[in-house]
């Protein structure tokens, strides 16, 4: 039986250069096992830290190494293939009016063919819509949602608009541009007035394009929200500002295309303030809880909810979704959607589904097929 070889696309220019290094582990592993390893090829791509594609021997040696190729700039230019087959395709692509003649000398470039790639890459320049473009004008299949769910899932404030218009229940929101703030002495301060009135404290700033907690804030007083706008606003130009509300955090994942299933649902315990960045990759400062104790149906509303959510915002194969469960009063708020979210063994998703019945090998060979089924 012939292989079927996959490209796994890993690293990445976004602060979470190192996750989708771990995730990119994980799931290599998770192909070579049992009947995985008679069914698929494993061909690894690399993208630096400043942007550079890298494949073959040094692309494996970060993969085996489970360390962030370090390159001079005069090095990097040297080994690596001129930015990477997929750029050099896409560099033809903009240069050949002819799409076919293009993909035609792509494909002379590459020896060693693809036929499915999983790109596992998390944050901004990867999980946003910008290599799912890339890979959707090669005409290739993929693993994950496509550039529209990409994209929505990324920035917080088209997401939550859609969820809104998808009849999604979620706490109150108020969206901000990074001019507001650095705009003249009158506009601030009456942005901050705004906030005030509809939010109150505390509530939580955060950029709307930035996964992994990085730059959130909470924020109880005047001059943290002023202090806190300010953070957020040198890591994005769109802000969102939400409403603080005592509630559980609980997370489903979603496997599957235009059909999907939901996860049993899980349960995020820390005693921190809130989910911090520290608080999520600082060992022993959070748990899981799998399956969480809830009532049924409010298990059962949750689920339903990240169905409808996957759907809202046109993802494919693989999302987790995130909400509070609000124990006083019952109420499920929907918080946000991970497109591609953390996929070591460890990480949340595949525990959820391997509580659910789905071992992370086979996880991972049904998104590979998925990504075929898609395609085709």
């Amino acid at each position: 039986m012939t292989k079927v070889r996959v490209g796994l696309l890993f690293g990445g220019y976004s602060g979470e250069h190192e996750v989708s290094i771990s995730s990119a582990r994980a799931i290599a592993q998770a192909l070579s096992l049992g009947e995985n390893s008679s069914k698929y090829e494993l061909q690894p791509f690399y993208i630096q830290k400043d942007g550079q594609w890298q494949a073959g021997n040094l692309a494996q040696q970060v993969l085996s190494s489970g360390q962030a190729l370090q390159l001079s700039g005069e090095e990097s230019a040297r080994s690596a293939a001129p930015l990477g087959i997929l750029t050099q395709a896409t560099a033809l692509t903009q240069a050949d009016s002819n799409l076919d003649t293009a993909l035609d000398k792509f494909e002379a470039l590459d020896s060693a063919k693809i036929d499915v790639w999983f790109p596992i890459l998390h944050g901004p320049n990867g999980e946003d819509g910008t290599v799912q473009g890339l890979l959707k004008l090669l005409q290739v299949p993929f693993v994950g949602s496509g550039v529209l769910g990409s994209a929505v899932g990324m920035d917080k404030i088209a997401m939550k608009m859609l969820f809104a218009q998808g009849g999604l229940p979620q706490v109150q929101y108020v969206a901000v541009n990074r001019s507001q703030i650095y705009s003249n002495p009158c506009v601030f301060p009456k942005l901050c007035d705004d906030i005030e009135a509809k939010l109150g404290y505390p509530c939580f700033v955060k950029p709307a394009n930035l996964g992994s907690s990085v730059g959130i804030s909470k924020v109880r007083t005047r001059q943290e929200l002023e202090a806190a706008l300010d953070s957020a606003a040198s890591y994005d130009r769109r802000i969102i500002v939400e409403a603080g509300v005592t509630a559980r955090e609980v997370e489903c994942a979603v496997l599957g295309n235009d059909d999907p299933q939901a996860s049993v649902v899980g349960e995020i315990t820390f005693t921190s303030d809130f989910y911090d960045y520290e608080t999520k990759y600082t060992e022993g400062l959070a748990g899981l809880e799998i399956p969480a104790q809830l009532p049924p149906e409010v298990t059962a509303k949750i689920q339903e909810m990240a169905i409808a959510a996957f759907q809202v915002i046109d993802c494919a194969g693989l999302a987790r979704v995130d909400f509070f469960y609000v124990e006083s009063t019952g109420e499920v708020l929907i918080n946000e959607i991970n497109t591609m979210p953390g996929f070591t063994a460890t990480s949340m998703y595949p525990q959820l589904w391997a509580a659910t019945g789905v071992s992370f090998a086979e996880l991972v060979d049904r998104l590979v097929q998925l990504a075929l089924e898609r395609h085709s």
